[in-house]
């Protein structure tokens, strides 16, 4: 995109929290480096139309990394071998007086 000093482009504007039409302030290599909101006449970086991610999903993000580095990643030779189910499960115990509840198919 070839944009010169002054053109209307549309935006995220970062005050305004929405896609809103922007003036370009400065360039680089022949793209919009800073622009200013039309609206709220605020300055910022060209943000290419993409909203930031939210704080929230910044921190799930760094949780869930916790979670992975925490739990570490094992070699297929340190896995264990899967361990095969006995082929009889063992019966449920009702304590007496008391009766199991069964579903009926539907």
């Amino acid at each position: 995109m070839r944009a010169r000093l002054g053109d209307v482009i549309d935006d995220y504007c970062v005050k305004c929290k929405r896609i809103m039409n922007h003036s370009v302030v400065s360039c680089l290599n022949d793209e919009p480096a800073k622009v200013r909101c039309r609206t709220c006449h605020g300055d910022h970086d060209y943000r290419h139309e993409q909203a930031p991610p939210s704080k929230a999903d910044l921190r799930k993000a760094a949780l869930f990394k916790e979670v992975l580095d925490r739990m570490g990643t094992a070699s297929p030779e340190e896995t264990p071998a899967p361990v095969e189910a006995p082929a009889e499960a063992p019966a449920e115990t009702v304590p007496p007086g008391k009766t199991k509840r069964v579903k009926a198919p539907k």
